[in-house]
């Protein structure tokens, strides 16, 4: 559906003698079809950028773009589509929904100012209209002033707007960001039961990690203008390729080490000041090398014991630091020697300050990262 091939974009300097700031560097990109993409990563990373690439809204300085086999952007070919010509759909951060128009009339609007040959006949507009509409359960409000509706309501308005003209690929510019937290949970739901039912394509663009996880078929974690890691989220989550992504994406101990010995398949024996660990990685590294255990702290087991040593495999003896009640789980600091490990529990085990415990590291939870990553 999406290709992006090499696609580079830098702006000025704010001084003259400032050097190009790249805003996007060298991005390559493949989205299927009927795939909800999202591109994932902090304020600055090139994200958003990379968005509005696509839509038109700027110009690359060098690569392609294509979507559905029709070449929109090329520095070889010489080919530029305007943004008008590309027939996008895009829901931006701000909702830019028409005041003085009701709810059928701001949906209605894209079709009304589309050119003379494509335009609809007016029923089959209308019809068009309410079909949109009672997709995103807007169909009862339709001669409402749009400036009367809640937040969530006006973010499905929003949508609508941009699905009323069946585009080939829906970009979605952190469209939930102006919601509170309870109604940008609700709206995760049904932003993806829309994307499912209706088998759009769509590019999502957001820092917010939860989103990414909960509605994603493929993430693209990115850093400075460059795609830092490509795939699936359980595979990003379980599996970072660098200490980048697994600071980013949830929480993570970090625990420095140097490989001992390679065991079996994928499993390495890691030697780190607190003790050994054994931890998986697909990469390769030979025995000596400085690595980084990355683990999960909901990947970490927890137990009250009288022992002056952990007991089994991957595990280590400590005592409670600090403890939070987080609602659907309990953390727990755990010092182990003079390293803070942080361990995420059910609700219900809950262990006071002070406490020697035993904590055991799953040993396929525990991924591998280069050291100088």
């Amino acid at each position: 559906m999406l290709h992006v091939d090499h696609l580079i974009k830098s702006f000025s300097g704010r001084r003259r003698d400032e050097d190009r700031v790249l805003a996007v560097n060298d991005v390559c990109l493949d989205v299927a079809d009927g795939e909800f993409f999202t591109m994932l990563g902090p304020s600055g990373c090139g994200k958003t950028t990379t968005l509005r690439c696509v839509a038109g809204l700027e110009t690359p300085d060098s690569g392609e773009i294509a979507v559905a086999d029709r070449v929109l952007f090329s520095s070889r070919q010489r080919i530029r589509a305007p943004a008008n010509e590309r027939g996008l759909g895009m829901v931006f951060q701000s909702y830019a929904i028409w005041p003085h128009m009701n709810v059928f009339d701001n949906v209605a609007f894209p079709l009304c100012v589309a050119p003379r040959k494509r335009r609809l006949q007016k029923k089959d507009m209308r019809d068009r209209v309410e079909r949109v509409l009672a997709v995103v359960h807007l169909d009862h409000l339709a001669d409402r002033q749009a400036t009367d509706l809640s937040g969530g309501q006006q973010q499905r308005l929003a949508l609508a707007r941009a699905l009323v003209m069946e585009p080939p690929l829906l970009l979605l510019d952190e469209p939930l960001s102006n919601l509170d937290a309870k109604l940008r949970e609700e709206m995760r739901f049904e932003l993806k039961r829309l994307q499912r039912e209706l088998g759009i394509t769509a590019i999502y663009v957001t820092h917010d990690q939860s989103e990414a996880l909960g509605m994603s078929n493929v993430i693209a974690v990115m850093k400075d203008g460059v795609v830092q890691q490509l795939g699936k989220p359980r595979e990003i989550y379980e599996h970072p390729s660098s200490r980048f992504v697994a600071d980013f994406i949830g929480t993570s101990n970090f625990i420095d080490g140097v490989i001992q010995r390679h065991e079996r398949g994928d499993h390495y024996v890691v030697d780190t000041p607190h003790g050994r660990l054994s931890a998986v990685s697909a990469a390769s590294f030979p025995p000596g090398t400085r690595v980084v255990v990355a683990a999960r702290p909901e990947q970490i087991d927890i137990h009250e014991t009288a022992s002056a040593n952990g007991s089994g495999p991957n595990s280590w003896h400590g005592t409670v630091g600090n403890r939070a009640f987080m609602g659907e789980a309990v953390d727990h600091i755990v010092t182990v020697g003079d390293r803070p490990i942080r361990v995420r529990c059910n609700p219900s085990v809950s262990i006071a300050p002070g406490t020697e415990v035993d904590i055991t590291f799953r040993e396929d939870a525990c991924s591998l990262i280069a050291a100088d990553d």
